[in-house]
């Protein structure tokens, strides 16, 4: 996934967005071709503890424009408030530390960041790693509901269920390779096969 964000270099092949060729030579070219990504670790590659909610928020939209363009209070204010009502994400207070919210809730507030830059490809890595059952649900909606409204979604999970149930296609990598691509009817069981013996 850091590959298709522009954090590293393709020995080979290429990336097309809209049926044109891109080259991603950095995180913000990334953003900048609508390509949003949120990392499986979640409090070190993700959430910025020490800041607020609010910060966290608009950070991934703030650094697309530059720093040298800050958004207004009102714009900031209008986007928190939406994204928060809209991903349930609690306490509903804008100027908590981001630390101190549940691991649920700091989930939500990293898919609000990217959300907020309005993508066209949503990477995510182990989005639902970690966090209580509710609000691993309320995720995995949210995930369905940005494909069924055409968002291009990555997702990626260890939870064999969880990619069967959501998935319209699934790439089955082992050690570093991808070995089979299969449809949304493939089961569990038949993910585990390929997993374990690679691509007949």
């Amino acid at each position: 996934p850091i590959l298709l964000f522009g954090a590293d270099r393709a020995s080979s092949g290429r990336i097309t967005m809209n049926g044109k060729a891109v080259t991603l030579r950095s995180p913000r070219a990334a953003i900048a071709n609508g390509i949003a990504f949120s990392s499986e670790d979640r409090k070190g590659e993700g959430i910025i503890g020490e800041l607020s909610v609010r910060d966290n928020l608009v950070l991934a939209l703030q650094a697309r424009r530059g720093f040298a363009r800050p958004l207004s209070s009102r714009a900031t204010e209008d986007l928190v408030d939406r994204y928060m009502e809209a991903l349930d994400i609690r306490p509903r207070n804008p100027g908590a530390l981001v630390k101190n919210l549940s691991g649920g809730n700091q989930q939500k507030v990293l898919l609000a960041r990217w959300l907020i830059t309005e993508p066209q490809l949503f990477i995510l890595d182990e989005p639902t790693r970690g966090i209580d059952v509710g609000a691993k649900a309320q995720i995995q909606k949210l995930v369905a509901d940005l494909a069924v409204d055409g968002m291009g979604v990555v997702f990626i999970s260890a939870e064999l269920d969880e990619v069967a149930r959501m998935s319209d296609r699934i790439a089955v990598l082992r050690d570093g390779h991808c070995i089979a691509v299969v449809g949304k009817e493939c089961g569990v069981r038949e993910l585990t096969a390929l997993i374990a013996g690679g691509a007949q």
